[in-house]
């Protein structure tokens, strides 16, 4: 996988990754999981809030165009972490947003866990906390679109759209058309603001 990062100017920032550039990188992930866990009939794609649960719906019709058999929803989920950060002091106020689970839960299923951006590893520990309320699975994995680096906790990546080198006064934002307004795509901001933490 080439990880080079080719840039272009936009009036707040670099664009990185354009919409084009994140379909390609969600096509080869949802590959990389089907032939990690031969087929689907395990998978539990579970995106955190905001943007980890699009980028999950998307993974989950992706992996279906591949194995008609799955239906979407039926491997899709959302798991809220608000209320297991540890840093709920400092961030400003989030509004939790709600738990759904697939009807077969995620005891004895591969979890993929979805999200954005992986920068601190502090909301990943967050979901890893999140899950042990709600089961036990075989396996859980982590999706990200980008790996920022930067990690505060001993916190990988199975499955990676872009690394991304940055510095530390850098902020990465993630725009999609589920979620944000404008252009669908990510870019590199400096200096990032004071409690940034993913």
């Amino acid at each position: 996988m080439n990880n080079s990062v080719q840039t272009t100017q936009a009036s707040n920032g670099r664009v990185v990754l354009s919409s084009a550039d994140i379909d390609r990188a969600l096509t080869r992930i949802a590959h990389e999981i089907l032939e990690a866990n031969r087929g689907a009939e395990q998978l539990v794609l579970l995106g955190i809030p905001r943007r980890g649960f699009p980028l999950a719906r998307r993974l989950a019709e992706k992996i279906a165009s591949v194995e008609p058999k799955i239906n979407p929803d039926d491997i899709l989920g959302q798991l809220d972490v608000t209320m297991f950060r540890d840093d709920l002091s400092r961030q400003p106020t989030r509004a939790p947003q709600r738990t759904q689970l697939p009807t077969t839960g995620i005891d004895n299923r591969v979890v993929v866990l979805v999200d954005d951006v992986l920068y601190s590893g502090r909301t990943i520990r967050a979901a890893l906390d999140a899950l042990v309320d709600l089961g036990r699975p075989t396996i859980v994995r982590l999706a990200v679109l980008v790996d920022r680096g930067h990690r505060e906790l001993p916190i990988r990546a199975d499955y990676v759209g872009k690394n991304l080198p940055t510095s530390s006064s850098e902020r990465v934002r993630v725009h999609l058309a589920e979620t944000d307004d404008g252009a669908e795509q990510v870019i590199i901001e400096g200096p990032a603001t004071a409690g940034e933490s993913s």
